[in-house]
């Protein structure tokens, strides 16, 4: 793979991924995701559907070489002593001593203060290396880029829901986490015709290359179901960022989808 986009640094570590991360909850196969990894993509995100294969797939990566492989485990729990709970098992699951990325999943506003210590205690113990939270509430996220305990963030955005540009980008100025963004085909609105559309619709890889277009993005996450659909993704990974006619092609096609 000749990634044409530059990996990047996750926040304060020296934890270095190639910005197409691959997420488990979609179905791929055990080993195309180690055939993922074999091509270079090293951000993997253990989410809400965890698949067995895709767990067997990061406990043998991890053991072919612990540090060139980002994992990403992720916490409904809401109470601090089921955080911890919660990460142990997945880490027994995964047969791992730490988690590259603890995320505390779907917070539309800040997490309460016992939440926030006891996530922060579990990266101070060494077993999370880093601090990530998702919300769907765009003016959340400038309060949460304030806490210094939070090194990323996860966020919705996409051609059809840009409105990060406007709600959330412009204020990482004074602290700059770490974006990840999710839901890059709309919930695959993007992929199909809109209504009063008559061009041409958005690939997958398209929705990746939009949003890894932005400077303010450091990993957009696929969900790809098989080898065909992550050959798909890596060769729009190739193509690097939009050339202006794509951008404005797609921003239009984006505005009709989301109607």
């Amino acid at each position: 793979m000749g990634c044409s986009f530059t990996p990047v640094k996750l926040g304060r570590t020296d934890l270095r991924v190639v910005p197409l991360g691959v997420a488990a909850s979609y179905g791929l196969p055990e080993k195309e995701v180690e055939r993922a990894f074999d091509r270079g993509l090293n951000f993997f995100y253990w989410g809400s559907r965890r698949t067995p294969g895709f767990g067997r797939a990061l406990r043998r990566m991890a053991l072919r070489g612990r540090e060139k492989v980002v994992i990403v485990i992720q916490s409904y729990a809401r109470s601090p002593t089921a955080v911890a709970r919660s990460l142990d098992k997945a880490l027994r699951e995964l047969g791992l001593d730490h988690t590259d990325v603890l995320l505390l999943g779907w917070w539309n506003l800040p997490p309460p203060e016992p939440i926030l210590a006891a996530a922060s205690e579990l990266v101070q113990k060494g077993r999370a290396r880093q601090l990530m939270i998702s919300c769907h509430r765009r003016p959340t996220f400038p309060e949460l880029a304030r806490d210094r305990r939070v090194g990323l963030l996860m966020m919705r955005y996409n051609a059809a829901h840009p409105g990060a540009e406007r709600d959330v980008f412009p204020h990482l100025a004074r602290r700059r986490p770490a974006v990840v963004a999710y839901t890059a085909t709309s919930w695959r609105k993007l992929l199909k015709p809109a209504r009063g559309w008559d061009g041409p619709v958005m690939s997958a890889g398209d929705c990746y290359r939009f949003c890894l277009s932005s400077p303010h993005v450091d990993v957009a996450l696929c969900g790809p179901k098989d080898r065909a659909q992550l050959e798909a993704n890596l060769a729009a990974l190739d193509k690097g960022p939009l050339a202006p006619d794509e951008d404005a092609w797609m921003r239009h096609f984006g505005q009709v989808v989301h109607g």
